[in-house]
């Protein structure tokens, strides 16, 4: 029985930090772990230009600890006014590794996205031609539209007609939660993969509604059938390469979550490692996480694999991870997978 492994140090190819003193509270445990981190821009207000990636940079290395040894890639947050030459510029000085694609209304701060897809045709057009990726939060915003199946109905609507407009645009679909997603991602010839986070291939919706509502399970895109946790399942234990890791670490105060209208995101950045090797193990892959966390990421963004190693072991007695941590904005609660942890990153 295998009780330790070493892995290439991993990436997040999908990352929420915040600001302020939520930033400076939630950083250190992305940074104990990730060497890299694409990092989401739906700030208040959202960082939007070159100077504004620049000067969010610049808060997120303040905020690192002390020899933490860590790079943020930046994104820009694409709206129907974003500049194509501001966009290209931070892209060719090695501001901004990526532009996000929010549908307006679709999660947390993304009412300044997209609503009219063709009013940014120009802006994506000139990042296929420089090369630059785009991150996509795919689902549709049309409140006619069931939650559960709006992941579906972005495929078919703006994300398949998109790649047949621009097809060398280089796309990466964010937080796949579906059959749908994973079948379409896996039948792209190119420029198209999908990050998995680590709460999808462990809850299913009825970690949200069975027995009450339970808010530290509740995300954007919302957990899905068993079905489709089954389908993410699959396909990140599989070694193909258009899957990765991109958490969508999410953190919120939790008095923002316990509401009558609780915000969207699970903070995962803790113990994420610890779930993956318990979930890879337990489907029989362990020989392919490291695809998953640190080899598929920087080939599908152009970016050699990190030099250093990480050591996973397999302890005895579950791992006790905090129920929460504590920030200058409120307390976290950090994601409980709800089955006991023996896998722990070696310091």
């Amino acid at each position: 029985m295998t009780d330790r492994i070493e892995i290439t140090r991993p990436d997040d190819w999908h990352l929420h930090l915040r600001d302020g003193d939520m930033l400076r509270g939630v950083l250190p445990f992305t940074a104990a772990h990730f060497a890299r981190a694409i990092i989401m821009p739906n700030l208040v207000p959202p960082v939007v230009t070159k100077a504004d990636a620049i000067a969010y940079r610049t808060r997120i290395m303040a905020a690192l600890p002390s020899g933490a040894d860590f790079t943020p890639l930046m994104t820009l947050y694409l709206t129907e006014a974003s500049d194509p030459d501001d966009v290209a510029a931070a892209h060719g000085e090695g501001v901004a590794a990526a532009v996000k694609l929010y549908p307006a209304g679709a999660t947390t701060n993304s009412d300044s996205g997209v609503r009219d897809i063709a009013k940014v045709y120009l802006v994506l057009e000139r990042m296929a031609a420089i090369g630059m990726p785009l991150c996509v939060h795919g689902e549709v915003t049309d409140s006619s539209i069931d939650i559960f199946d709006r992941e579906a109905v972005f495929i078919d609507r703006v994300l398949d007609p998109l790649r047949k407009r621009i097809p060398e645009l280089k796309i990466v679909m964010e937080h796949v939660t579906t059959k749908d997603g994973v079948d379409y991602v896996a039948s792209a010839d190119k420029n198209l993969a999908g990050t998995i986070t680590t709460h999808h291939l462990i809850i299913n919706r009825n970690a949200i509604l069975a027995g009450g509502i339970r808010p530290h399970y509740y995300c954007l895109p919302v957990a899905k059938r068993e079905t489709h946790r089954l389908a993410l399942r699959k396909a990140a234990t599989s070694g193909n390469p258009r899957f990765f890791l991109g958490t969508d670490s999410a953190p919120h105060a939790d008095p923002a979550k316990e509401q009558a209208c609780g915000c969207a995101g699970i903070f995962t950045a803790p113990n994420t490692l610890s779930c993956l090797a318990h979930v890879f193990e337990e489907d029989g892959a362990l020989d392919r996480l490291e695809a998953f966390v640190s080899l598929n990421g920087p080939a599908c963004y152009g970016l050699p694999a990190n030099e250093t190693k990480i050591t996973l072991v397999k302890r005895d007695t579950p791992i006790a991870y905090p129920d929460r941590i504590e920030t200058g904005a409120g307390p976290v609660t950090v994601f409980d997978p709800m089955f006991p942890v023996h896998w722990e990153v070696e310091t």
